[in-house]
């Protein structure tokens, strides 16, 4: 008897849809944040209690990359998953993490736990599951000399306020969009802030940028 394709292929489909509307129903239940990710960070699926911690909705982190959320204490640890992905490995890897949460500000810490999951082939690499579990009553870190930046972070700084894109800040400061792109990283990361407009609004607080000048510009050039 011929085997009809075209069926045996909407089942598989239906059950895959079943089995995936199932798990999203779990997620949403679990009180601990979870999120869904490709293999570079991209965020796919977040749930509520993830979401929470940023005082948004999921729907809002899709698109997000882990990297902007959390700040790792490490960077060794990223290196070691990075490895593990391009070998296939599976295996969970725990990294120490800082964020600013979406509802007062304040800083929290805790662990992200990442483990690869689905089937990885030669040209893909598989998801990652990353389960938050939050530390209580973490001490915030000693603060930073976080007002010392470079002439060209200054530079970057100012144009970035005025709403350039990487590529024209580029171009104006003479360096390419990886190398503006750098800059950016270091100083979102030294701040501890989770994207381009928070790293401005804290360039404006910590007086590197001058409050009364418009097109802004840095107060002064400084080491760092």
């Amino acid at each position: 008897m011929p085997v009809d394709e075209d069926h045996e292929h909407d089942d598989r489909s239906a059950e895959w849809f079943a089995w995936r509307n199932h798990f999203l129903a779990l997620l949403d239940r679990l009180p601990v944040p979870i999120a869904v990710c490709r293999a570079d960070g991209e965020i796919t699926v977040a749930n509520p209690a993830m979401a929470a911690e940023w005082g948004t909705v999921p729907g809002r982190l899709r698109g997000r990359n882990l990297l902007d959320l959390f700040v790792p204490q490490d960077s060794t640890q990223l290196r070691r998953l990075t490895e593990a992905l391009r070998l296939g490995r599976r295996s969970r890897y725990a990294f120490e993490v800082r964020w600013p949460t979406g509802r007062d500000g304040a800083e929290r810490a805790g662990d992200l736990l990442v483990d690869l999951v689905g089937e990885a082939s030669p040209t893909a690499y598989p998801m990652l599951l990353a389960v938050l579990r939050v530390r209580a009553d973490v001490p915030p870190p000693a603060p930073e000399p976080a007002a010392c930046v470079s002439e060209v972070e200054g530079r970057i700084l100012a144009l970035a306020a005025t709403g350039a894109t990487t590529a024209a800040i580029g171009k104006a400061v003479g360096l390419t969009v990886d190398g503006v792109n750098y800059h950016l990283s270091r100083l979102t990361r030294r701040w501890r802030v989770p994207n381009r407009t928070a790293l401005v609004a804290k360039a404006y607080v910590l007086g590197v940028l001058a409050p009364d000048r418009w097109p802004p510009a840095a107060q002064a050039a400084r080491g760092g």
